[in-house]
């Protein structure tokens, strides 16, 4: 019960920080050192926590990581989102899309955070009239 409880713990922090990397006790990892328990240290996550998916985080850890970093308005960098990407919801797009998103809004924090939250902005006006 203890273990479950760390656990769940440590997810919680890394959601709400944005944090992709996963903690030791998501590993699996074990002091004992038996021929058997090694087998198992390096057996992936089975329920997709671990953060990383081919070495690489997660598209929403990175945009996360970005309205951190440049303390941006998430629910303005979302409406910019689904503007760039012409769906009616960012679920709706594809990986693709989405990767150029954040590496255009990554870009644009940069080299001309002012301008960037300028064009988030423009969007304000759209997501308060929305019902």
């Amino acid at each position: 019960m203890r273990v479950a409880e760390t656990r769940a713990v440590n997810r919680a922090l890394r959601k709400a920080y944005g944090i992709g990397l996963c903690s030791i006790e998501e590993l699996g990892w074990s002091p004992r050192t038996s021929g058997a328990d090694r087998s198992n240290q390096n057996a992936p996550t089975a329920n997709g926590n671990g953060g990383h998916q081919n070495g690489q985080r997660r598209l929403r850890d990175q945009l996360c990581l970005l309205i951190r970093q440049y303390d941006l308005d998430p629910t303005l960098v979302k409406a910019y989102a689904v503007s760039f990407c012409g769906t009616q919801t960012l679920k709706e797009a594809s990986r693709d899309l989405v990767e150029s998103f954040i590496a255009q809004l990554a870009a644009f924090a940069k080299n001309d955070r002012d301008g960037l939250i300028c064009k988030l902005n423009s969007y304000a006006h759209r997501v308060e009239a929305t019902p």
